[in-house]
């Protein structure tokens, strides 16, 4: 079965409330099995538009991926990422 990965491309506008959606998201992430590939950290832009912070999670399954994003415990911590962020995010299929 293939592993699904979040793609995530983020603005952080307001860093301290972001650290609420890291901690609001935690449960989420371990109850879906996620697994953190890239978290922030230097990059080089290559082609496109850019933001500041970019994100790769692999899950066990792109169902797994896909119930991490859509479960309660996520949600709830979306909500404050919109509130404090701009971000362009993905659900892939592995190969």
């Amino acid at each position: 079965m293939p592993k699904g990965y979040w793609i995530a491309r983020v603005d952080v506008r307001d860093a301290e409330r972001y650290k609420d959606y890291v901690a609001a998201a935690k449960p989420a992430f371990e109850k879906y099995g996620a697994n953190f590939l890239a978290r922030g950290g230097n990059f080089h832009r290559l082609e496109g538009q850019v933001r500041a912070r970019n994100v790769v999670i692999e899950f066990p399954s792109l169902q797994a991926a896909h119930d991490c994003y859509y479960s309660p415990e996520y949600q709830k911590a979306a909500a404050i990422r919109q509130e404090v962020a701009d971000a362009e995010m993905v659900i892939v299929e592995g190969i």
